[in-house]
């Protein structure tokens, strides 16, 4: 998808009405004014507040733990919410990255960290700092190839500087109503319902899920596959691969979970889905479902951002 609409939404939020509005007789321009009619009130915000400008707020929640077996975290996560609010519209926009390293003693928190900066300082650099800027212009990429060149960007920077660590990245940047996912290795993004319900919306680029795919074991056998931690398709490992990007629309109500595998592979879908309703905020989500990994022995580091729209 081009940016060019989202630029020109943003240009025309600082620009003023074509025609001035009228103003009470005797009242000098620039007077604020008291509108005293319920009913003249609610003919103004019907005519200036159409349904498509209805105000969309993302509540957002996170949490990161070691687990109970390891002696250092390798997880990295980043989370970016801003809203810009201007002339009666409101443009939401978030960005929320969590990478899981490997290789051990510190080239996984290497490799996990310089995931993050790069994909990050990439996204900022190409898309965010242009769309809030004062004469705000389109880029000529599509948000696909901006996350496609800023995850290759971040290969390249891990082969550089990790000394054989490696990651999986898993980003999220919605602009509006817009949504696209960049992905590479298992940890995982889920759509939430409202009803709490999961889906998942990324795809584990692992072993043991491609033998499921071609119907050679089954989800149980996957879950104690001895090699079920061996992935096919991983940051800094000098291996050729395409990222998975997916443009969508963002979701309308419910939530998105983006988490590291040291929570969706301990902790049960049917649990996860149960701490998601019984809790009252998307903190609170994320602390009771590291602890749900944690109290199921916490074998790997555990990483969770949970991002609730709420109109």
């Amino acid at each position: 998808m081009k940016l060019n609409n989202l630029f020109q939404r943003i240009q025309n939020l600082f620009q003023p009405d074509s025609q001035p509005r009228e103003t009470q007789e005797n009242i000098p321009p620039g007077e604020k004014t008291a509108v005293t009619d319920e009913l003249e009130l609610e003919e103004i915000l019907e005519e200036d507040l159409p349904a498509s400008h209805a105000k969309i707020h993302f509540n957002v929640g996170y949490g990161m733990s070691t687990g109970r077996q390891r002696d250092h975290n390798e997880d990295a996560f980043f989370t970016l919410t801003t809203v810009l609010s201007y002339n009666e519209s409101e443009l939401p926009v978030g960005l929320y990255i969590v990478a899981d390293g490997m290789g051990g003693h510190r080239n996984g928190e290497i490799a996990s960290e310089l995931a993050i900066r790069t994909v990050v300082e990439y996204v900022l650099k190409e898309i965010y700092t242009p769309l809030m800027s004062r004469n705000p212009q389109p880029s000529q990429y599509s948000l696909q190839e901006v996350f496609q060149s800023a995850i290759e960007e971040a290969n390249d920077e891990i082969i550089r500087n990790s000394y054989g660590g490696g990651t999986t990245v898993t980003a999220v940047l919605i602009i509006g109503e817009q949504m696209t996912i960049a992905h590479v290795g298992d940890s995982r993004i889920y759509a939430v319902n409202t009803e709490g319900e999961l889906e998942a919306l990324t795809r584990d680029h692992s072993l043991v899920k491609r033998l499921q795919e071609l119907g050679q074991i089954t989800p149980e056998e996957a879950a104690v596959h001895p090699q079920r931690n061996v992935l096919y398709r991983a940051l800094g490992q000098g291996e050729p691969f395409e990222p998975e990007i997916i443009s969508t629309t963002r979701p309308a109500s419910g939530a998105l979970l983006v988490c590291s595998d040291g929570l969706w592979s301990i902790v049960a879908q049917e649990n996860i889905q149960e701490i998601i309703r019984s809790s009252t905020t998307p903190q609170q989500t994320c602390d009771n479902l590291i602890d749900a990994a944690n109290l199921a022995g916490g074998p790997d580091n555990i990483s969770a951002i949970f991002i609730e729209f709420n109109s």
